[in-house]
C-alpha cells in the first residue's frame, strides 16, 4: 500500500471520527436539555394522557362499549401513545432549533466543519429520544388502566421510531422557516392537532361515512396510529406494509428537504 493510500485512509478515519464525536455532542446537548427541564418536557404529557385515559377511556369508554373486539380503553391506548410521541418529537426540535436561531448560536454550527447531516442528525436524535421517553411513560400509565400486551414488538418499536423521526424532521423544517415564536406554534395548532385527532386515535375508520373514510386515508397520522395499533393489538384498518412504505417515504422526503435547507442556509444566514 502506497504512502498516499495510507494517508488518505487515515484522513478518512479522522473525518469519520470527528463527525461521530460532533453528532454525539449535539445529541447529548439536546438530551441534557430535555432532562434538565424534565418538569416541562416529560411531566406535562404524562398528566395530559392520564386525563385522556380517565375521561375518554374510563368515563366515556364505559358507555361506548367494545371497539373492534376490544374494550374502548384498550383500543385508544395505541392512538394516545402515538399522539404523545408525535407531539413531543415535533415540539422538541421545533422549539430547540428555533431557539438556536433566535439566540444566534446556530451560526456556530454552520461555520464549523460539521456537515449538514451531523447537525440534523444530532437535533433529530434528541427529539426522537424525547418522543420515545414520553411514549414509554404513557405506555406505563396505560398499564394502570388496562392490560397492555405487545404481540408484535418489532412493529411497535419500528412504528414509534419512524413516527418520531418523521415529525422530528417536520419540526426541523418548521423551525428553519419560522421567523418568530408564533410561527413555531402555528403548525402544531392548525395542522398537527387536527391531523392527530382525525387520524383514528379515538375511533375506527370503518365507523365513518364513505367520504370521510376516503378522506382519512390521505392523513399520514392515520397510518402511523394503525401500524402502532397492530403492534399492540394485532389489528389495523390498513395493511401494515402500506403504512411502513408511507412512513419510509416521508422520512426520505423530509430528510432530503431538511438537508437541502441546511445546505442552502434557507432562513439561517442573514
Amino acid at each position: 500500500m502506497s504512502n498516499g493510500t495510507v494517508a488518505a485512509a487515515a484522513s478518512a478515519d479522522s473525518v469519520a471520527r470527528r463527525n461521530w464525536i460532533a453528532l454525539l455532542t449535539v445529541a447529548r446537548r439536546e438530551v441534557m436539555r430535555i432532562l434538565r427541564i424534565w418538569g416541562q418536557t416529560l411531566v406535562p404529557p404524562a398528566i395530559t394522557m392520564t386525563l385522556y385515559f380517565l375521561i375518554f377511556g374510563g368515563l366515556i369508554g364505559s358507555r361506548i362499549g367494545d371497539m373492534g373486539g376490544f374494550s374502548y380503553m384498550e383500543f385508544i391506548v395505541p392512538g394516545l401513545v402515538m399522539m404523545s410521541v408525535i407531539q413531543n418529537s415535533y415540539g422538541n426540535i421545533s422549539s430547540s432549533f428555533f431557539g438556536a436561531k433566535f439566540g444566534r448560536h446556530v451560526e456556530e454550527l454552520l461555520v464549523s466543519p460539521m456537515p449538514g447531516w451531523v447537525i440534523l442528525g444530532g437535533y433529530v436524535a434528541g427529539a426522537v429520544l424525547r418522543g420515545l421517553m414520553v411514549g414509554v411513560i404513557v405506555l406505563l400509565i396505560a398499564m394502570c388502566f388496562t392490560r397492555v400486551q405487545i404481540p408484535h414488538p418489532l412493529v411497535t418499536f419500528a412504528t414509534v421510531l419512524l413516527g418520531a423521526t418523521i415529525f422530528s424532521l417536520a419540526g426541523f423544517v418548521n423551525a428553519v422557516y419560522a421567523k418568530k415564536f408564533d410561527d413555531v406554534a402555528i403548525v402544531p395548532t392548525f395542522i398537527l392537532t387536527p391531523l392527530t385527532y382525525l387520524g383514528g386515535v379515538f375511533y375506527s375508520v370503518t365507523l365513518l361515512p364513505q367520504w370521510a373514510e376516503t378522506a382519512t386515508h390521505f392523513n399520514p397520522v392515520f397510518y402511523m396510529v394503525n401500524a402502532f395499533r397492530y403492534g399492540l393489538l394485532g389489528v389495523s384498518d390498513v395493511p401494515v406494509w402500506i403504512a411502513f412504505a408511507l412512513m419510509g417515504a416521508f422520512v426520505a422526503g423530509l430528510g432530503s428537504l431538511a438537508l437541502w435547507l441546511l445546505h442552502k442556509g434557507v432562513g439561517l444566514r442573514s
